[in-house]
């Protein structure tokens, strides 16, 4: 493939116009074709140690195992789906709707995940009759393009066109703002400055914006669990999705144990002077995160900071302080590095969550172990966020599991928190148009007392 982006756009818009109709019978195999590629156990295994050599982000094995997840879930979660023609029918309103495709989809993928983003979002894409072109990270390039490769070679085993699957050899900014310019659509998993070139290229888009997850734990769960759930969420793939929990906030009444609970899980804590060492590597500038920290285990990151720590810590533990610019650590790490803040009063802690997110992570997710429903409908109704996620460990459940409804997705929608279209977690139900077909119904015209009674039962007319 050559990285010219127009004729790769006029070659995918052909594979696009050769699918358009094709019906649910035909999606279904092309889909589950690229699914069994993804699927196999020595593609998951070079993607995912392709992916950890090529950018020293994550865990190869996580990886591995995370595309096996991502895979199946998305399939899962899209089965039995109508994608093609006639969708749905009320015969009561005489409307009928069908699915259309959207056309040629721009991609951008993440360092962070990119072999898992284009798997989801490629079976998402196809079944929706669509065709892709990736635009990958300059750090993952790669393993972008051979992810694609494996697509493409289970669409042409169907005798489906491979262009419905493109990627980007030689990468650069310039090149994604022209795919993005050139498609019909674009999707775009990275933070704000990506948001704003996405939009800025005037195409419709998904896109998403940073995560903070703090993690409320109160004195009605059981805290060795809780702990346990923690750390398999903040040290999977060494704290790479934005959905690990980057603060927990503990009750008072619990504090003490719940931070021997942690410990015992592997987490170690900072002193004030160790506290400030972490601080000073993390962002050398006082501003900006060093990236050569994301991602990496934690005792790597220990040791460049000048910390002396157990040979089986699994991750750092910091006093939150302040909330803001001032305080780094109240807002998100990437990292295996865990935030500690302690709350009296639920009210007083939504409070301090509301701030929190406001400096960094507004529309994405939060997470709460607690046993009290009324507390989890305060959080839901409080906090302006896509997601709350209790009891479970929120990595691993916040963007699609197997012990949750959420739907499965690498790409998690902020909604206008965070500059996004969507605060959903997006799927193949993003990647659709729907056509309504109306035909008369029984006419029925309402009186003004039947929508406004009680209105002017109370108010009178005047």
């Amino acid at each position: 493939m050559e990285d010219n982006v127009q004729e790769m756009y006029v070659r995918a818009r052909k594979a696009f116009k050769e699918i358009e109709f094709w019906p649910q019978e035909k999606v279904d195999e092309m889909v589950e074709a690229v699914a069994w590629e993804f699927l196999r156990e020595d593609v998951r295994h070079k993607l995912g140690y392709m992916a950890v050599e090529e950018s020293n982000i994550g865990n190869a094995e996580d990886k591995k195992n995370k595309i096996k997840n991502k895979t199946l879930g998305t399939l899962y979660d899209m089965r039995d789906a109508k994608t093609c023609g006639l969708i749905e029918e009320n015969k009561a309103l005489g409307v009928r709707k069908y699915a259309k495709p959207v056309g040629v989809i721009a991609n951008v993928v993440p360092c962070t995940n990119p072999e898992s983003t284009i798997c989801c979002l490629a079976l998402s894409t196809l079944k929706t009759r669509n065709a892709q072109i990736v635009s990958p990270h300059p750090r993952t390039q790669k393993t972008s393009y051979e992810t694609v490769q494996h697509a493409r070679k289970a669409l042409e085993k169907i005798g489906a066109p491979v262009d419905l699957m493109q990627c980007i050899k030689q990468t650069s900014h310039a090149k994604t703002a022209e795919v993005m310019a050139n498609c019909d659509y674009a999707v775009a998993t990275g933070g704000a400055a990506l948001v704003k070139v996405v939009y800025g290229a005037g195409k419709p888009a998904q896109t998403v914006g940073a995560g903070n997850v703090v993690s409320i734990v109160d004195d009605t769960v059981d805290l060795a669990a809780t702990a346990h759930k923690i750390r398999l969420s903040k040290i999977a793939n060494n704290s790479a999705s934005c959905s690990s929990e980057n603060a927990v906030a503990l009750y008072e009444g619990i504090y003490e144990n719940m931070i021997e609970a942690l410990k015992s899980e592997g987490g170690y804590m900072c002193s004030t002077e160790e506290r400030e060492k972490l601080r000073n590597y993390m962002w050398p500038d006082g501003s900006h995160l060093n990236r050569d920290i994301v991602a990496r285990p934690a005792t790597f990151i220990a040791e460049n900071a000048g910390l002396t720590v157990p040979e089986d810590t699994r991750f750092l533990m910091v006093i939150g302080e302040k909330i803001g610019p001032e305080d780094r650590f109240s807002g998100e790490k990437i990292s295996p590095v865990l935030t500690i803040w302690k709350w009296t009063e639920y009210d007083e802690m939504l409070d301090r969550l509301e701030k929190i997110l406001k400096f960094s992570g507004e529309g994405h997710s939060a997470s709460l172990h607690s046993e009290n429903d009324d507390r989890r409908t305060q959080l839901a109704l409080r906090a302006n966020v896509g997601r709350v996620v209790c009891n479970m460990p929120h990595a691993h459940a916040n963007s699609g599991g197997w012990n949750t409804g959420l739907p499965t997705t690498d790409t998690l929608g902020c909604g206008s928190w965070a500059g996004n279209i969507f605060s959903g977690n997006v799927n193949w139900l993003n990647f659709m148009n729907i056509t309504m077909l109306a035909i008369p119904k029984e006419e029925f015209i309402p009186e003004m007392e039947d929508l406004c009674g009680n209105y002017l039962k109370k108010w009178g007319q005047d």
